[in-house]
């Protein structure tokens, strides 16, 4: 062990090409589950691939397990890592510490301890032997792996009184409630797009606490089933059935409820593309509008907004706030309806 290879603190060590970038946009990273002196070895149990990523996947392979199955596992033999080609997208992972480099420098995690990467897979070397349980129908999938934690990488302990698949669905979107709680101040008419998903119900619990009794929460979803549940669950002022690839259609029924100048903050969680002229159009002036969607594209948000004149802060979704994990595991521990329904949903 005493020849154990010196490692980058950001993981560069791992890239294989093209040499000089980091891990997340290398095309391919070194997956040899032997540690360098700085990094964590975690037996995986389970992978949660991110929405764009695992919908792409199920359109492609026409909703078929073992094809859905096949293709994770190329796309991990190519390029030693969970990185959707077509979204350039991740998700996260839970597994147990196996072991720990000496120059690792967070001294509370131990051999033994179940945690939640929160760094997206698509920077993590992922050394895949199996593919145990995939179910169309859930973005969680079980895994026989490895995978590397790098010294920047982030992470959390599983907490005792939640179930880690719970944990684990939650945690995947934790950076979305925490932003709404950055962005989102009393009295805001806030608008989201694709509300009644995971990150969508997290930002809406959210977002209903910060607006607080005069603010609103309008929530935009394309399933009925999931409108509805955002309804019976109280959780938006108004809730509108509608394809938020449609723009005028959403820009007619959101001014309906807000007046012609729009939204303060409008949220963005749709996990498929094109859905950023409407964010653009439903925004006031001066406005903002987080983007937390990965199917979205920069440039035609950026000249979107430019293209019709408007003036919004447009922010790129970070999945990393800082206290997100805790912020987002209190919303399963105060939410006995939420927890609820995640229990149903990904459990």
């Amino acid at each position: 062990m005493h020849n154990m290879k010196e490692g980058c603190r950001y993981g560069t060590h791992r890239v294989i090409e093209p040499k000089g970038t980091l891990p997340q946009p290398a095309l391919k990273l070194d997956n040899n589950p032997e540690i360098f002196d700085n990094e964590v070895l975690i037996d995986v149990r389970t992978l949660n691939i991110d929405s764009a990523s695992f919908t792409q996947i199920k359109n492609e392979c026409a909703g078929d397990a073992e094809k859905m199955k096949s293709m994770i596992i190329s796309i991990v033999n190519e390029r030693g890592k969970m990185q959707n080609p077509v979204t350039g997208s991740g998700g996260m992972l839970i597994g147990t510490v196996i072991a720990i480099g000496p120059k690792f420098p967070d001294k509370k995690l131990k051999h033994g301890d179940r945690i939640a990467t929160l760094v997206s897979l698509s920077l993590t070397p992922l050394n895949l032997t199996k593919i145990l349980h995939l179910d169309p129908a859930s973005d969680q999938v079980d895994v026989e792996a490895k995978a590397i934690l790098f010294e920047s990488g982030i992470y959390a302990k599983l907490p005792d009184d939640i179930p880690e698949k719970l944990a684990l669905a939650a945690l995947d979107v934790a950076g979305a409630p925490a932003q709404v709680d950055r962005l989102v101040k009393e009295g805001d008419t806030v608008c989201i797009l694709g509300g009644g998903g995971k990150s969508g119900i997290l930002c809406c619990y959210q977002a209903l606490k910060n607006v607080g009794p005069y603010g609103k929460v309008i929530v935009v979803e394309y399933s009925e089933e999931n409108a509805q549940r955002i309804a019976d669950l109280d959780l938006a002022t108004d809730v509108i059935v509608a394809d938020a690839t449609d723009v005028m259609d959403v820009y007619k029924k959101v001014t309906n409820i807000t007046g012609p100048r729009g939204c303060d903050v409008t949220i963005n969680n749709v996990n498929v593309p094109n859905t950023e002229m409407t964010s653009i159009l439903i925004t006031k002036g001066q406005g903002l509008i987080y983007f937390f969607s990965m199917a979205t594209s920069f440039t035609k948000a950026a000249l979107g907004a430019e293209g019709i004149g408007k003036d919004l802060n447009l922010i790129v979704g970070n999945g990393y706030a800082k206290g997100h994990a805790d912020l987002t595991l209190n919303i399963l521990r105060e939410s006995a309806e939420i927890r609820q329904l995640f229990e149903k949903l990904y459990v």
